[in-house]
């Protein structure tokens, strides 16, 4: 979250803007929050009518010495308290339901969409700010759907049954009341703007404290290497400090508020007293009606308190909806225009029945491309033609943006200008999912699901046979580490595969690639984590699995790419020179230094290495 918006959470006012695009979540519930609205003011009226059974019982049973009438008094008195607990277990179980519906959908609906969603936005927010639109904002929301609004209803028909009860009983004692409700309306505004910006502050400070916890964990290695653990430990302490220092002023301000409402009950409540008990002693009000006068002050401030309270939240809430629907009207970047939706269908409604075969011919034909959020071409008018089976390698220096090209075949982002064809065709021209199916990609940094070696794999072939899984592996040298593990293919990886080494999880990420069959292969930086006599048995893997295929090699390790059709040798984010190894190496350009510099220093490592 940027600085501006921490600014306008603090600050922003109540208004419903962004309320009617939550309709379409909210709709489907209306029936339910309409029938709890009713239990609420019906609830609410129950509430407002308990003094009048005191009332009754003063006048009749104590001043009137008689216990005439007393069995249907406690038969009528049970029956409405029986009510009372049956409204509110069914408000209760109807809130707990749409809350848990609505915050279902709007996350489902919320994590479908960024499903969709290209790689810019991605890289344009961090997974901290995604997550929290997800979970914490959607959660408040639905809070808000089953119980703010129910809150609302509840007290503000009791507030409004109240004055009404009062008139009908004494205008002259209810207008003794009333006019203490605009002073607790204000004291209770003042205190509650006050602990909403605390309150928020508190959270901030508490998010940097978490964050600064999980640094002092994660990052334990580089902190003791680095010595700057004194460091660490003094910036810990200033937040804690702060955390201490905002919640003391935070409660100081909570107990005030408490006690100056704690106050003016009491001051109404004296009120009653001085001028009910005189109008009492006169004759002119009863003692069952001054017991009634007495319960309202009492019981008048909470809920005047807690629709304030209540506005307040509303108030806050606005802030997750806005951003809930700020994410669901992110458009992508990379979408497929509604012809191909409606041939191909989409990411969770496919028509497989309507893809055509993928072969594998690649073009970029003028080519241009900047990043979303860049201000720089990248690519300018850009051509190259990759026939079926052909390997091409990308390589270049660390940050020079070898991932590029791959990223447009691969439709995670779209040419500024020009066409990539895939199989002739302009790959806009088909669906993304048919696309993606049919391409194999192997990160740099690989990534495993929470679950079993199997349940890794099928992500790659869902249908796949044991048989067939075990082919991958051993096409990639990777059944030893299966073997290895207590239960084989049934053997938790852990989350994000932390119960395997790096090499290992690289090797199963890359046999789930094979697995899926797929007809054009993607390699990013594929070796980088892997020992070098499994980078030899992976290298004539590769030779074997990308006959036929399509394969994109980006590397860093030159020596992983001599072989490759055409290398592609990227600088600054620009394409700077092309052809075979043999052609680049006689061009002793840009490509020769690199592959010399290399050389030369695994020479040295080798040497070293033999030495040690």
């Amino acid at each position: 979250m940027n600085e501006n918006e921490k600014e306008n959470d603090y600050n922003v006012k109540l208004k419903f803007f962004g309320v009617p695009k939550l309709i379409p979540y909210i709709k489907p519930y209306i029936p339910m929050i309409l029938f709890m609205a009713f239990l609420g003011v019906l609830g609410s009226f129950i509430d407002s009518v308990y003094p009048l059974f005191n009332r009754y019982a003063l006048d009749n049973f104590v001043a009137g010495k008689t216990l005439k009438h007393l069995t249907g008094f406690i038969i009528l008195y049970v029956l409405v308290v029986l009510l009372q607990v049956i409204i509110n277990f069914v408000a209760g179980y109807f809130g707990g339901k749409v809350e848990m519906s609505v915050d279902r959908d709007l996350r489902n609906a919320a994590f479908n969409h960024l499903q969709e969603l290209s790689f810019a936005y991605f890289n344009q927010n961090n997974v901290g700010y995604i997550h929290a639109r997800v979970m914490s904002d959607t959660g408040k929301i639905g809070v808000m759907v089953a119980w703010r609004l129910m809150d609302i209803v509840w007290n503000g028909a009791y507030i409004v049954s109240v004055f009404v009860m009062m008139l009908i009983l004494n205008v002259r004692m209810a207008l003794y009341i009333i006019v203490l409700v605009p002073i607790a309306a204000v004291t209770v505004m003042f205190f509650q703007k006050k602990l909403i910006v605390l309150n928020r502050k508190i959270r901030e400070i508490n998010s940097k404290i978490t964050s600064n916890f999980n640094e002092g964990i994660t990052g334990a290695k580089a902190i003791k290497t680095l010595v700057v653990e004194d460091r660490i430990q003094k910036e810990f302490e200033e937040e804690t400090l702060k955390y201490r220092k905002t919640s003391v002023y935070a409660t100081h301000n909570s107990a005030f508020f408490a006690s100056a409402i704690t106050m003016l009950s009491t001051f109404a409540l004296a009120l009653v007293l001085w001028k009910g008990g005189a109008m009492t002693i006169e004759g002119v009000l009863q003692l069952g009606t001054l017991s009634v006068f007495l319960t309202y002050a009492l019981e008048m401030m909470e809920p005047i308190q807690n629709v304030i309270v209540t506005f307040a939240d509303l108030i806050s809430v606005q802030v997750n909806v806005e951003r809930f629907t700020k994410l669901m009207e992110t458009e992508s970047d990379v979408s497929d225009s509604p012809e191909v939706i409606e041939k191909y269908g989409d990411t969770f409604n496919p028509k497989k029945e309507n893809w055509e075969p993928l072969y594998g011919d690649v073009e970029f034909k003028d080519v241009s491309f900047k990043y979303p959020d860049g201000d720089e071409m990248v690519l300018e008018h850009f051509n190259l033609k990759v026939p079926q089976g052909t390997n091409i390698a990308i390589v270049g220096e660390t940050g020079a943006g070898k991932s590029t090209l791959v990223n447009l075949v691969c439709r995670f982002f779209k040419p500024t200008e020009g066409y990539v064809l895939i199989d002739g065709r302009d790959a806009a021209e088909r669906s993304q999912l048919w696309l993606h199916s049919n391409i194999g990609y192997v990160l740099q940094t690989p990534h495993l699901f929470s679950g079993t070696v199997r349940d890794n794999l099928k992500y790659g072939k869902p249908d796949a046979t044991d048989e067939e899984i075990m082919r991958a592996l051993d096409i990639v040298s990777a059944r030893s580490v299966v073997e290895k593990m207590p239960k084989g293919l049934d053997s938790d990886v852990g989350e994000d595969g932390d119960m395997l080494s790096t090499g290992e999880k690289q090797l199963l990420s890359f046999a789930r690639a094979i697995l899926a069959d797929p007809r054009i292969l993607v390699l990013d930086e594929a070796t980088a984590s892997i020992d070098t006599v499994t980078e030899k048995a992976i290298q004539d893997a590769i030779k074997t699995v990308t006959k036929g295929r399509t394969s994109f090699v980006i590397a860093h390790r030159l020596s992983t790419v001599v072989d490759a059709d055409v290398i592609l040798v990227v600088k600054d984010g620009k394409i700077i020179e092309r052809g075979s190894h043999k052609e680049l190496m006689d061009q002793k350009g840009y490509y020769y230094d690199l592959f010399t510099r290399q050389f030369e220093e695994m020479s040295i490592s080798s040497v070293l290495e033999g030495e040690t």
